[in-house]
């Protein structure tokens, strides 16, 4: 487990959560192992088979400490929290918004743009770094046809056109997404997205940074007042946040991509930080899951200029300031909404 920030990730198999007075108490095998007053927090994190009261959950719920649930890798559960926050007018024009079949695929297209913008910065990333190690003719080509899918966007108000397009773009940058591992060690290849569960290394630790930005996401347009549930590109479903799933694809590869790929290169993530059960599913370790969360949130500690806003910033503001300019452009107060697209 480790606190980090203003959120507590408990990732040891086993531990129990409860509350004593003011404060978060954890214990594993009934021997107290941190204890933390709950002022201190913004949110818990939940990985596997941990267990937290009752007492704890309503008195988080109170005090507007949100408790998320997730399985060991990293698939959302369940959350609990207080009260909805937000604006109702808001909220109501988001929900106008999301059944205007022209007005959510406009939101839809500039949700694609900034993923594909995004991911065209990440292989042009890879040529500059590594250049003697890349096949870089592969990679130049992947960045023309992905320019080639942003200007297909261009003017398309088809929403199921608009979702083709991100199809067809995210097929050809996984395809040379290998092509910016310089790791050596073989089971640490990338041969094409799986999930649920994944069933090889590259692949579980995507799925596992997706998640942490995802639950971030979350929280940001919970705090703005939209409802994280209502998307435009995903479409509504029971149980999924469907409008933080739309956000995600502006920060899959700026974030979680760009940092699976330095874990790896670097060498602070092995082959050996994972175990494959008997289904082939892969798992990460727990000093794994610690290793790559410390790096998240230095991350997050980074400062960068918003290309939109022209403001320095710690880069885990970016997506609190997305969600602020997508409530201005549903309430109306701009023209636009101007997805995040990292130069």
């Amino acid at each position: 487990m480790k606190k980090l920030l203003n959120t507590l990730f408990v990732t040891t198999q086993g531990a129990y959560l409860s509350k004593e007075g003011e404060c978060a108490v954890i214990k594993i095998d009934k021997v107290e192992k941190v204890r933390l007053p709950l002022h201190m927090l913004d949110g818990i994190i939940c990985f596997g088979q941990i267990t937290c009261s009752p007492f704890l959950m309503g008195h988080c719920a109170e005090k507007g400490v949100t408790v998320t649930f997730l399985t060991e890798y990293g698939k959302f559960l369940c959350q609990v929290q207080g009260p909805t926050k937000g604006n109702i007018l808001l909220r109501r024009a988001q929900y106008r918004q999301a059944d205007n079949y022209l007005q959510s695929a406009m939101l839809a297209r500039a949700f694609v743009i900034g993923k594909i913008g995004n991911s065209r910065v990440t292989l042009a990333r890879a040529l500059r770094d590594h250049s003697e190690k890349v096949d870089s003719e592969k990679l130049h080509y992947a960045q023309q046809l992905l320019a080639g899918c942003i200007k297909k966007l261009a003017d398309e108000t088809d929403q199921e056109r608009i979702r083709g397009i991100e199809g067809e773009a995210g097929r050809i940058y996984f395809e040379v997404f290998d092509q910016c591992i310089t790791a050596s060690d073989p089971l640490l290849r990338f041969n094409g997205r799986n999930r649920r569960p994944p069933v090889d290394r590259v692949n579980c630790l995507l799925s596992f940074l997706y998640t942490l930005v995802t639950h971030d996401i979350r929280s940001a347009l919970e705090s703005c007042g939209l409802d994280p549930a209502a998307g435009f590109l995903h479409k509504d479903r029971p149980g999924r946040p469907s409008l933080a799933l739309d956000m995600l694809e502006e920060f899959r590869s700026y974030i979680a991509d760009r940092m699976a790929l330095s874990l790896i290169n670097r060498g602070q993530i092995q082959a050996n930080d994972f175990t494959v059960s008997e289904t082939g599913a892969v798992l990460m370790k727990d000093d794994a899951r610690k290793t790559l969360i410390t790096a998240y949130q230095k991350r997050k500690q980074e400062e960068i200029e918003h290309p939109f806003v022209r403001e320095k910033m710690a880069v885990g503001l970016i997506w609190h300031m997305q969600a602020m300019l997508l409530a201005r452009y549903i309430r109306g107060d701009i023209d636009m909404y101007p997805p995040f697209v990292w130069r």
